[in-house]
């Protein structure tokens, strides 16, 4: 996997870039196509705004965009109109931002044989299905949910939470199972809780964030989960429901708790219930990417970005963070400081073979839903074995198909 580079590094390289009279006097236009809207504080603003980083960094640039490529709010549009339209005005890389468009990307990629196209979250060039001009992006964010699950875990009183999901697919798997986890350890090793009796219910709204009369309401479903004893909620979702009805109980009285997702700024729709959030930052990879398209030296690959373990919140060089929310006691913030100390540690411990923390039979064996051992007691999972989790654990409540 890709080394991070820091921004000196990469302000050096922008130089070297300009210093080529062909590419200083041609603008760089690059497409980015999201799912939802640009400002919905979740996944699709996280991409945006990853555009405007390169903007910023990268001289030269323009970022075009299309917003809410989704049945709901396009139904007629299809990917291949916005990527003409993209490639009409110039677009030389074009980023499709969700799993949704992985097989469209690949068949629209084929007409377009002179344009990079970077899918995220999807796999094809791993597996040989994609076109040479496709590539892959997705951040290692397993160690944000591990430290969202620490963060409810180290929180609840009640003992439960709740997983507000998505999708059903092996990206949607692994991180409500990643969310587990780390509820699971540190409801045990900091809170002093057992661990068997802890409640993790998962439920799975059916996309990614709510289309009327298709989904499953993420506000009816999140009160669900406080309503059944739950009073932490963490949102697997692309937007901000959980954050939000967790807010509106707070007000009422109650003692409830949410974790949000994707955006660093999602804290800010109720931040006194906020314990945090694992968010992404896809702009020094973008920025990479279009520097790559640029002076010709991109090549198809399949790119899972972790953390800067030297500083996960480094807007220039970690592709994964977690910001702290005011929800957090003294306590329990001091708690997952050191937790999250253990997982770079142990990320970054040259001895042990690449593998997620947790994600091991530490604990004894761990076991899929089925019955399958995933994990022998003490062994590690291999990270593509995270990366295609085919079932939720066993502990876990919850559809795994």
């Amino acid at each position: 996997m890709r080394h991070k580079v820091g921004l000196f590094v990469l302000v050096c390289a922008l130089l070297s870039v300009v210093a080529l009279p062909a590419l200083a006097q041609d603008e760089f236009v690059f497409g980015v196509v999201l799912v939802g809207p640009e400002n919905d504080r979740g996944w699709s603003q996280a991409h945006y705004e990853g555009g405007l980083y390169v903007e910023a960094v990268v001289p030269g640039t323009r970022m075009i965009y299309f917003p809410s490529l989704n049945p709901a709010d396009a139904p007629e549009t299809t990917l291949l109109d916005v990527v003409d339209e993209m490639v009409d005005q110039g677009a030389r890389v074009i980023f499709t931002a969700s799993d949704a468009f992985e097989e469209d990307t690949n068949r629209v990629a084929k007409a377009f044989p002179d344009v990079v196209f970077i899918n995220i979250s999807g796999d094809d060039a791993l597996t040989g299905a994609a076109p040479s001009n496709v590539g892959n992006l997705m951040g290692q964010m397993e160690w944000g949910k591990l430290i969202a699950g620490c963060a409810a875990g180290l929180t609840t009183q009640t003992g439960s939470i709740g997983y507000l999901g998505p999708l059903i697919n092996a990206e949607t798997r692994r991180l409500a199972a990643s969310a587990y986890l780390g509820a699971r350890y540190c409801y045990e090793t900091y809170a002093g809780g057992n661990p068997n009796d802890l409640t993790f219910t998962v439920t799975w709204i059916g996309f990614w964030f709510n289309i009327p009369g298709v989904t499953l309401d993420p506000n009816e479903e999140t009160n669900a989960f406080y309503n059944s004893g739950a009073d932490v909620v963490i949102s697997g979702i692309d937007t901000t429901e959980a954050i939000v009805v967790a807010g509106q109980r707070a007000a009422r009285g109650e003692a409830v708790w949410a974790v949000p997702y994707d955006y660093l700024g999602a804290c800010e729709e109720a931040p006194e219930v906020c314990l945090g959030v694992p968010y992404f930052h896809w702009g020094p990879d973008y920025a990479e990417i279009v520097m790559a398209v640029m002076d010709g030296t991109w090549s198809q690959d399949w790119e899972w970005v972790g953390p800067d373990w030297s500083d996960i919140n480094n807007p220039d060089t970690s592709a994964v963070g977690f910001i702290f929310g005011d929800g957090l006691s003294e306590e329990s913030a001091a708690a997952l400081e050191d937790f999250i100390a253990d997982l770079a540690a142990y990320a970054t411990n040259p001895f042990i073979p690449p593998s997620f923390a947790l994600w091991s039979g530490w604990a004894g064996p761990l076991v899929l839903q089925d019955g399958t051992v995933l994990a022998a007691e003490g062994e590690l999972v291999d990270p593509l074995d995270v990366w295609y989790l085919g079932q939720l654990l066993r502990g876990m409540i919850g559809a795994s198909s």
